[in-house]
């Protein structure tokens, strides 16, 4: 059954429209040819996956095509990397042209969507596939969508104000210029000048016009003010536009835009794949900036909200010096859900439903302008996060609700999108302390920001995206990438399984955000942290919870499940969304609001009659008992919290540090537990699920010891280090939990290695490694001829040991402690690990020929004990730099000539932060002992 068919009446309450939705949603979500996530209910079921997790939790990568100008034969070895290094799939975003087209390095730009283009897309479908990865399209080129065939008409909409001081006795005055795609909605007169005037002293009239582009008006003997109500366009262009994909970006609020995106970019790019379509096709985050409009906004208005806009279009802008009234409010609060409501069904529910009939699913990015809502998430296949802002609002918190909420089992989220700057500073550890964010958020599969394709004889180390980091084979620890992707994959597996278990659910006062916002910037995530404060947020994890966000349409269609559901400052909520509230509390549910409770009508219709009920139902709500409870502000949350509901994991110490994600299946319940810290952490958990066994999971591979299944949990965690503890009924294939005694000292390894480095670093004969002594460990930049060196540099050394050090004990090479930085600096912008590792920045570990493992987040130690024989040893420590080394070793490129031919279309960034870094093996390195008792 179509959309349409099923379209409820605008008279219809706003619990049937949203049921209607969640129950077509229901009917459309699922790929018919897409193997489901693994998911199970038992943990032994769990467990025996835990050292080899199934292909599609691995991480994916965005996949940039810059021109794009791209070539199969290179197409090909960077899909084969992708697979080498633990990734499982990709996702293709044609961008910006990075360089002219050269015939004899083989670059050329091609037209997006041009044949060679579609061609390419082609084979790297069919390549990917064979290599067993998942492709993901874009629907466009850059973001948001839109480009050439975007024409004025159904390009982006806003309403503008233009105004015309009208002298006093003037009988005439010049009304403004509407150009081609604008419209004029409605005029106003009043008393003021253009810069101040009152809004609610305007009157509507209707301009008589007179030759030459004037209009007639009555004399009148004080100046006035005409303001004039303009529908138009934003004018933004796409961002990052491959050639041939420049233009306008669409009117996410009309169908016909729309529509005609799908028919001319998304329909060719589909045939592209043949009889194998895209696992998902998708939507960046929705930045249309300024948009507030579309062609037909009144009628629709009228037919949602039952009356006429016009009348009250000054209330939207309200003139300089008046406050926003609960008549202006109200109005708003329709103006801009009305826009939530056609983003939805005119471009959510089509984008969705085009890809499930063409047996794909649509991955999007839900959130920015237009408003969308939280529970917009509910109407695509694949909600998707971005940002890492844990302990404050979070856009990626709304995808992993909906998701929780809605039935979405793999939610995803761009990651890495600002990792440390410029390009080649991020580190594995970076790339941790941030995904263990993600997950505390409910992410359970990351997309990384991501892949610049790179042709050959580019200068290394290649090209990157002009403000991201870079995770391809250019990189030099790529020799520990399938380290860090395994790590990733087997959290994203565990976080999958079961159900999520958060506690505390918080209500987005949606009606409250509409009620502020205001025409240029009509965006509910971007104002919803005025309600959702960084300290609402840390006052409920400290009081030892995650928590998931719901709203007023996700109550109507759902209820509440969470235990505790917090209010912060609402005001404004239908009388039937408080009912179901009552209901709530009525079965045992617990309400904390923060600094007031309800008492206004949502909008403006019918406002005084509405707001009488609200104020009545919500007093009733409140005196309902010791389940409901009112404090003065966010401050007394974790108070109130701590009374309402016994802490899901409390801490002895280092609470805010400390971040914990549950997820419950039958049996089992999983804790995800992540120091977000550059301390170490000591502490006692204790957690309220009792089950019969507990057991540790090592995250790195996934192997299970007992831990004591009662009482506190002894929790010792290194800076960025994670943990899982598992609590079961069922008995754990889990080994017993060794007891070692107080590390020693075998043998101080700090002095005398050789240390070889690859002819590309500057030395020896061309093909010929280099080898130095380093008596003393050093970072490798100290020394001229290797300062601009990235790559692998292997460290070896032969140390002698007897069999008395080993017997009856573990041995551990331990690379020292890192450094913890004192405080975040304002440059450069975005999320990186505040700690520097002596080991700069990852490392393989090889003993006697034999891997022993990777070393990249601390604690900076491998485990030895099997490798080591009585007499010599060979230890070999193949340590990888940032590539930004050699970046700083040769000119930046000069853009300019780039820029004259195609339109100024990015700028590298944070470039004046480009130089060395320390590298390599900075010590001490000790092989240390520890006793087993």
């Amino acid at each position: 059954m179509s959309k349409r068919s099923m379209r409820v009446p605008a008279a219809a309450p706003r619990a049937l429209a949203v049921a209607c939705a969640v129950a077509m949603l229901a009917m459309s979500s699922a790929r018919a040819d897409s193997p489901a996530p693994v998911v199970s209910n038992k943990i032994n079921d769990v467990a025996a996956r835990l050292a080899s997790p199934p292909a599609d939790a691995r991480p994916l990568t965005r996949w940039w095509w810059f021109g794009p100008a791209v070539a199969k034969p290179e197409l090909e070895r960077e899909i084969k990397a992708m697979k080498q290094g633990g990734f499982g799939g990709f996702e293709i975003q044609p961008v910006y042209p990075m360089e002219h087209d050269d015939t004899a390095r083989g670059i050329k730009n091609v037209p997006y969507l041009s044949n060679e283009f579609l061609d390419a897309v082609s084979f790297a479908n069919r390549t990917g596939r064979a290599n067993g990865l998942r492709v993901d399209m874009t629907l466009a080129s850059g973001w948001p969508y839109g480009g050439p065939h975007i024409g004025i008409n159904h390009a982006a909409a806003r309403l503008r104000v233009a105004t015309v001081e009208v002298p006093a006795g003037a009988a005439s005055y010049a009304l403004p210029v509407v150009m081609n795609g604008e419209r004029l909605i409605a005029a106003f007169a009043g008393p003021g000048n253009a810069k101040q005037y009152d809004s609610t002293a305007l009157a509507l009239v209707t301009p008589k016009a007179l030759p030459a582009g004037r209009a007639s008006i009555a004399a009148a003997g004080a100046p006035r003010v005409m303001v004039f109500y303009i529908a138009t366009r934003t004018g933004q262009q796409v961002k990052r536009a491959a050639l041939g994909a420049e233009g306008f970006v669409l009117d996410h609020l009309s169908r016909g835009a729309v529509d005609h995106h799908l028919r001319t970019v998304a329909e060719p790019l589909l045939k592209a794949f043949g009889k194998q379509p895209p696992y998902a096709v998708f939507s960046d985050s929705l930045e249309v900036y300024g948009t507030d409009w579309t062609e037909d906004f009144l009628q629709e208005f009228k037919k949602r909200r039952g009356y006429d806009l016009v009348p009250h279009l000054p209330s939207l802008f309200s003139g300089k010096g008046e406050a926003i009234g609960n008549t202006a409010g109200g109005v708003r609060r329709d103006w801009a859900l009305t826009q939530t409501e056609l983003v939805n069904e005119r471009y959510l529910i089509p984008m969705n439903d085009w890809a499930k009939a063409r047996k794909t699913q649509f991955r999007s990015q839900t959130y920015g302008e237009p408003a969308v809502s939280m529970s917009s998430n509910r109407l695509v296949a694949l909600p998707e996060g971005e940002g890492p802002q844990h302990r404050s609002f979070s856009f990626t918190r709304l995808a992993t609700s909906a998701g929780h909420l809605y039935g979405r089992p793999v939610i995803s989220a761009e990651t890495w999108t600002w990792l440390n700057s410029p390009a080649f500073s991020a580190t594995p550890l970076d790339m941790k302390a941030e995904a263990d964010r993600m997950l505390l958020s409910g992410v359970n599969l990351f997309v990384a920001h991501g892949w610049p394709y790179t042709p050959p004889g580019t200068i290394e180390p290649g090209y990157a995206f002009y403000a991201a980091a870079v995770f391809n084979d250019h990189n030099p620890w790529w020799n520990v990438m399938p380290d860090v992707n395994g790590y990733l994959t087997r959290m994203s597996y565990l976080m999958r399984q079961g159900e999520p278990a958060n506690q505390v659910a918080v209500f987005l006062p949606n009606d409250d955000v509409y009620a502020s916002l205001v025409p240029g910037k009509v965006s509910l995530s971007a104002e919803m942290h005025k309600h959702v404060t960084p300290q609402l947020t840390e006052q409920i994890l400290d009081a030892g919870h995650n928590l998931d966000y719901v709203d007023a349409e996700s109550v109507l269609a759902l209820g509440v499940k969470h235990p505790v559901l917090v209010m912060p400052h609402v005001t404004r909520l239908a009388p039937e969304v408080i009912d179901k509230l009552a209901a709530y509390v009525r079965g045992g549910g617990k309400i904390i609001a923060v600094g007031s409770t309800p008492s206004l009508a949502p909008g403006f219709v019918d406002a005084q009659r509405i707001s009488a009920r609200v104020v009545v139902a919500s007093k009733a709500l409140f005196a309902q008992g010791p389940n409901v409870q009112v404090v003065a502000n966010d401050a007394a949350v974790g108070a109130a919290l701590g009374a309402a509901l016994a802490p899901d994991l409390k801490l002895s110490s280092h609470v805010s540090e400390v971040g914990f994600v549950r997820r419950k299946l039958l049996d089992a319940d999983i804790y995800f537990i992540a120091n977000t810290g550059n301390t170490e952490v000591k502490a006692n958990a204790a957690v309220a699920v009792k089950r019969a066994h507990a057991a540790w999971m090592d995250p790195d591979s996934g192997k299970l010891t007992r831990a004591a299944s009662t009482g506190e949990h002894a929790l010792h965690l290194a800076p960025y280090e994670s943990r899982v503890l598992v609590l079961s009924d069922a008995p754990l294939a889990a080994a017993e939990a060794p007891r070692y005694g107080a590390p020693a000292v075998l043998a101080d390894l700090g002095r005398d290695w050789k240390v070889s480095f690859p002819a590309a670093a500057g030395q020896g004969a061309a093909g010929v490694a280099t080898e130095h002594n380093f008596a003393e460990l050093r970072s490798w930049t100290d020394n001229e001829a290797t300062r601009h060196f990235s790559g692998v540099a292997v460290y070896t050394k032969e140390i002698t040991v007897n069999a008395g050090q080993t017997a009856g004990q573990r041995v551990m090479l331990d690379f020292g402690p890192g450094t913890p930085l004192a405080a975040t600096p304002k440059v450069p912008a975005g999320m990186r690990a505040m700690y520097e590792s002596p080991i700069r920045e990852a490392a393989q570990v090889v003993v006697n020929g034999k891997r022993a493992g990777a070393v990249w987040h601390p604690p900076y130690r491998v485990d030895v004990t099997s490798l080591l024989a009585p007499g010599s040893n060979r230890i070999e420590v193949r340590v990888a730099n940032l590539a930004v080394n050699t970046l700083a070793g040769h000119a930046l490129p000069d853009y300019r000539l780039l820029s004259v031919r195609y339109g100024q279309r990015f700028v590298p960034q944070d470039t004046e932060l480009i130089a060395p870094r320390p590298a390599g093996m900075l010590g001490p390195v000790k092989l240390v002992g520890e006793k087993i008792l």
